[in-house]
């Protein structure tokens, strides 16, 4: 029987992309359909404005809905399609993506995520909401 899929294996899964290298990503919560990510938001992925750049919560929002949907259908998943809804500024020096998983079937996952802005003093904005189906991936 193989080892559970937990969030030491997350870890490692998540170190072995080289963009969530770049980006700084990490995964802090992983396990019973929900996950979670964060970022430190350095000044080199804020747009022209000082605000986090929408493409960095896109890939915080796509990464922890896949993570999320990982939990429950294993870690071979592809993300399928979502949304996402910017509703303010990101600023703050943390972005927190959490997601859980909604609704789940034996090769895919609706999924739910909420991104926040924490502050130095742990303060959290919400900032964009996404929202997404995750698929198992097929050789």
């Amino acid at each position: 029987m193989a080892p559970p899929f937990g969030l030491t294996q997350a870890q490692e899964t998540l170190a072995a992309q080289p963009f969530s290298i770049l980006l700084g990503a990490r995964i802090t919560v992983f396990g019973d359909g929900d996950a979670v990510v964060e970022l430190d938001a350095r000044d080199d992925l804020r747009q022209q404005n000082g605000f986090l750049h929408g493409g960095v919560l896109a890939y915080a929002a796509d990464n922890a809905l896949t993570f999320a949907a990982g939990s429950v259908l294993g870690p071979a998943v592809l993300t399928g399609g979502f949304s996402l809804q910017y509703l303010r500024p990101a600023t703050g020096p943390t972005l927190i993506a959490r997601a859980s998983v909604l609704h789940s079937g034996r090769r895919q996952a609706a999924c739910r995520c909420e991104l926040y802005v924490a502050d130095g003093a742990g303060a959290e904005t919400l900032c964009a909401v996404a929202q997404g189906t995750v698929l198992t991936a097929q050789p």
